[in-house]
């Protein structure tokens, strides 16, 4: 599935993952492929981010936390995530 994370600044992240962990407001939940179509708010926490080869542009890397080679994380204090075939949009503060 593809991943697409923006910020009001600039899309910090696009490529393929396997899946995604994400703050919603009433708790943590993750999503995998062909999840059913979602839309929610995110409160504060961690976007985690898990794939076979992550690459993230080098202006962007040190928003980042990088957990091991497959695993990273993206602090937000708000956004909001949509999901649908196959494509997760978040929309990240």
């Amino acid at each position: 599935m593809i991943l697409e994370i923006v910020s009001p600044e600039a899309t910090l992240f696009k490529g393929e993952v396997t899946s995604v962990s994400v703050p919603g407001i009433n708790g943590e939940f993750q999503m995998l492929n062909n999840h059913a179509p979602i839309v929610s708010l995110l409160g504060k926490g961690n976007v985690k981010i898990n794939a076979q080869n992550i690459k993230i542009e080098k202006e962007f890397v040190s928003k980042f936390n990088k957990v091991n080679e497959q695993t990273f994380w993206l602090p937000i204090n708000s956004g909001t995530i949509e999901m649908n075939e196959n494509k997760i949009i978040v929309l990240a503060d």
